[in-house]
C-alpha cells in the first residue's frame, strides 16, 4: 500500500546518507558558477504557506526533487509544477537529481484528486503536471496521467493543463491514452543533442524515440501544442544544437526551451562550460527563425520555468483563449 509521508521519508533519509559520503568525498575542483546563476534561497511566506499546502495534499513536486534553481522564485508566486506517480523513478539518467529505485508497481490514487484539489485551493489559472518514468507500471503510467488531467479539467475547468510527459516506451496506445485526455501543452524533453543522448540520458531513452513520440502527438491531436526542451553545457556544439532544432522542426514541434545544465551533486555529469545570457538570446534567435512559435532561452530556463507565459503570448497575438 502506498504511503506519502513514508516514501518521502525514505527519500529524505537517503539523501542524507548521500549528502555525508559526498561531504566526505567532496572534490576541491567542483565547478565554480558564474555569477548570473546567483539565486535566493527559498523563504518568505508565500513558500511557507505552499510547502504546507503541498505535505497536507500530498503533493510532490519536481520542484523540490529535482532541486530546481528556480524554486524560490515560482513558490514566492505561488506557482509549482506537479509530480505525479511517486517520487522515486525507475531510470536513471545521469543529469537528474529524482531519486531513482522500483517501485514496485505501487500508485497512489490519491493523487487524482489531490492534483485537482492543489488547482482548486491555489486558483490556478495554468498547472504543469509531471511525472517520474514509471517503467514497472503495464502502461508506464499513461492511464493514471490521464485521470488526473480529466480530474482537474472536470473540477476546475477554468485551469489550463500543461503535461511533461514520459515517453510510455514508445507505445501508441498509451500515448492515445495520455492525448485523449486533452491536455493544453503536451511537453517530451529531448533533453540533449542527438550525439549525448545515451551520456546523458537513461539507456531506455532515445533520441530518435522522443522526435517520434513528439511527431504521434502533433499527427494525432493537431489543435494540441507540442514542446521540449534541451540543456546546454554538456559538450554540445552549436552546429549539432542547430541539427537538433532542425530535427524537432520535422516533426512539427510547437515550442522550444533551452536551459543551462547545472550539476546537481559530483555523482552527476559534470559541467563543460556556462553558457553566457547572450548566447542563450542567440539560441532564442535561431530557434525563431526555424519557425517555433514559442521560445524560452536563459541561463536558469527549465521546462516548465514560467510555462504560463506561453498562453500570454497566444493572447497577446490576439488568440481568444
Amino acid at each position: 500500500m502506498y504511503d506519502y509521508d513514508e516514501q518521502r521519508e525514505k527519500i529524505r533519509q537517503k539523501r542524507e546518507k548521500a549528502q555525508e559520503l559526498l561531504r566526505a568525498k567532496r572534490p576541491s575542483n567542483l565547478e565554480k558558477k558564474p555569477d548570473w546563476f546567483k539565486v535566493r534561497l527559498p523563504g518568505g511566506d508565500n513558500y511557507k504557506d505552499l510547502k504546507k499546502n503541498l505535505r497536507e495534499n500530498k503533493i510532490w513536486t519536481v520542484c523540490e526533487e529535482a532541486s530546481c534553481p528556480n524554486l524560490s522564485e515560482c513558490w514566492a508566486a505561488k506557482t509549482a509544477t506537479m509530480m505525479i506517480l511517486g517520487g522515486t523513478c525507475t531510470r536513471a539518467c545521469k543529469f537528474c537529481h529524482v531519486d531513482t529505485g522500483n517501485p514496485q508497481g505501487v500508485i497512489n490514487e490519491e493523487e487524482i484528486a489531490n492534483a485537482a484539489n492543489m488547482a482548486k485551493v491555489m486558483s490556478l489559472n495554468y498547472l504543469v503536471i509531471t511525472s517520474v518514468d514509471r517503467d514497472d507500471l503495464p502502461d508506464f503510467g499513461a492511464s493514471h496521467f490521464a485521470k488526473v488531467i480529466e480530474s482537474v479539467r472536470t473540477h476546475h475547468p477554468s485551469t489550463f493543463v500543461e503535461v511533461l510527459i514520459p515517453d510510455f516506451n514508445g507505445v501508441e496506445e498509451h500515448m492515445l491514452t495520455l492525448g485523449n485526455a486533452r491536455p493544453f501543452v503536451i511537453a517530451q524533453n529531448i533533453e540533449t543533442v542527438e550525439r549525448l543522448t545515451h551520456v546523458v540520458r537513461d539507456r531506455r531513452a532515445g533520441y530518435t524515440k522522443t522526435l517520434d513520440c513528439l511527431k504521434f502527438y502533433k499527427e494525432k491531436f493537431p489543435k494540441t501544442t507540442t514542446k521540449t526542451s534541451v540543456m546546454v553545457g554538456l559538450g554540445e556544439t552549436l552546429d549539432e544544437l542547430i541539427e537538433c532544432m532542425d530535427d524537432l522542426r520535422s516533426v512539427d514541434c510547437d515550442i522550444i526551451t533551452f536551459g543551462q545544465y547545472l550539476r546537481p551533486t559530483p555523482r552527476h555529469l559534470p559541467v563543460t562550460r556556462y553558457y553566457k545570457p547572450e548566447e542563450f538570446e542567440e539560441l532564442k534567435n535561431i530557434a525563431y527563425e526555424k519557425g517555433f512559435k514559442f521560445v524560452a532561452s536563459g541561463p536558469l530556463v527549465r521546462s516548465s520555468y514560467k510555462a504560463a507565459d506561453y498562453l500570454k503570448h497566444l493572447r497577446d497575438q490576439g488568440f481568444d483563449i
